[in-house]
């Protein structure tokens, strides 16, 4: 199976629960009017696309349909699809370019980031990258130990100290393990704690100061994980990490598990940050590089 089709698949929740309606909706008028927007604008809040992203969703469609005179709703959809695609942007390339290159990965404990950062070695690995992962979240228990079972899975190194030691000191070591062993990519997995934002701003400006030391010219990622099953709850912990990192894209998780996709959307119009991955699934090749037209297509098509 083709990821497409994996996508289709994985977002059938939120399709089934919200875009067949809007589907509905199209078919059910026979012009466009008022009354079809205004039912529009609640099938869209009512996705988790956010009460911001749906009025621009749907001011951007008024215009068009004054614009181009469209009456017919076979038109307006098209119109809709191509809005939507608009309004996630263009897909932005993995910043990898240096070798080694670094990719910070942080989220709150649960959204699924171990498996992420996994499946993300999975797919730079599946391009004939040579990928390393450093265990630096020494904070939670457990955390470790996870992360080698995945290192195993996916056959990528993995620099790692005991449970409690300093991240820092972690990161140390894999940076220095990748220049020697010449990775091309450093995968950093970090602790989660957003309940305490200083601790995790003095644990990841003293990450970044060591990455600055040791690997002084690589080209940086900053990818923050969030779980789609909570909907806007993940909008605003994406804020309140936005203050403390310098976030360069996202990676949404479980999107296979929830009706809330229409998350991703208000997302891009709320933090103006990209996403990155997807994942649509538990197997280790369950995750992709985003494409909005590719996302947009999977809610709309039967």
């Amino acid at each position: 199976m083709g990821f497409f089709e994996k996508l289709k698949a994985g977002l059938t929740k939120t399709k089934n629960t919200v875009f067949s309606q809007v589907n509905n909706l199209f078919k059910s008028f026979v012009k466009v009017d008022e009354n079809m927007l205004e039912e529009l604008e609640e099938i869209l809040i009512m996705a988790d696309v956010g009460y911001a992203s749906t009025e621009e969703i749907l001011d951007k469609l008024r215009d068009r349909i004054k614009e181009d005179r469209i009456n017919d709703t076979d038109k307006a959809y098209d119109a809709l699809k191509k809005i939507l695609v608009e309004m996630i942007g263009e897909p932005e390339p993995l910043k990898l370019n240096t070798t080694p290159s670094v990719i910070l990965v942080i989220g709150v404990n649960g959204v699924g980031k171990t498996t992420s950062i996994a499946k993300i070695a999975n797919v730079l690995k599946s391009r004939g990258k040579n990928v390393m992962l450093a265990a630096a979240d020494t904070f939670r228990a457990g955390a470790i130990d996870q992360l080698q079972v995945w290192a195993d899975r996916v056959g990528v190194e993995l620099i790692k100290h005991s449970e409690g030691s300093d991240p820092a000191a972690v990161v140390f070591d894999a940076a220095n393990a990748a220049k020697k062993r010449g990775a091309d990519v450093l995968i950093v997995d970090t602790a989660g704690r957003l309940h305490n934002k200083k601790n995790l701003m003095d644990e990841l400006s003293k990450i970044n100061r060591v990455i600055d030391r040791e690997l002084p010219d690589c080209d940086r990622e900053t990818f923050l994980v969030l779980d789609s099953t909570t909907g806007q709850n993940a909008v605003s912990q994406a804020k309140e990490f936005k203050n403390t990192a310098d976030i360069t894209g996202l990676v949404l998780t479980k999107l296979d598990g929830t009706a809330k996709g229409g998350i991703t959307f208000s997302i891009k119009k709320e933090l103006d940050i990209p996403v990155k991955f997807i994942g649509v699934g538990e197997k280790v090749d369950d995750l992709e590089e985003f494409n909005a037209e590719d996302f947009v297509n999977a809610l709309f098509e039967a």
